[in-house]
């Protein structure tokens, strides 16, 4: 059983991360953008994930341990679903979203967003039970595959990009 943080009546709790998406509890999260130059490192979640398998998302995405920071979680994420080590991710925003990922479940997220840029294209190793594909891709055609398929998408990088990212990746 994995414990995450979560409000319950105005309280932070230890809250199995399962019950914490079907009963749509606000909980913490921390999600990862890197970059090199102009074009974002795509995860696509493995078909075993229990909620949105198979959709593209940001760079990573997890939730932090109880007292765990987030920059250090994000860093440990970065290591454990992509093999990727020895970049800094520098945070960027706070901000909140509730969405229906499927199956009944809903993430209502408070998420610190970091953004990591890097020079040359690092060596991944995709943990196979995480992340099923990954790809370098644009803004600009990221954002015009997004109109043109959004249900290939997790919900929510369309939130992180439809309504946050200047504060995220930068004004355009």
């Amino acid at each position: 059983m994995t414990m995450i943080p979560a409000w319950i009546d105005g309280r932070l709790t230890p809250v199995d991360k399962l019950h914490a998406h079907v009963a749509g509890l606000r909980h913490k999260a921390v999600s990862v953008f890197v970059r090199r130059g102009d074009e974002i490192l795509l995860q696509q979640r493995a078909l075993g994930k229990y909620h949105t398998p198979g959709l593209w998302a940001n760079t990573c995405c997890t939730h932090p341990h109880w007292d765990e920071p987030a920059r250090a979680c994000a860093v440990r994420r970065l290591g454990e679903e992509l093999g990727l080590t020895g970049v800094a991710p520098v945070f960027r925003q706070q901000l909140e979203y509730r969405a229906e990922v499927g199956g009944g479940m809903i993430e209502h997220e408070v998420v610190d967003v970091f953004l990591a840029d890097v020079r040359d294209p690092p060596v991944l190793a995709p943990d196979p039970g995480e992340v099923m594909a990954t790809r370098w891709v644009g803004l600009p055609a990221l954002l015009d595959e997004i109109g043109a398929a959004p249900e290939r998408f997790t919900p929510w990088l369309r939130i992180y990009l439809e309504q946050h990212r200047d504060g995220i990746l930068g004004a355009a």
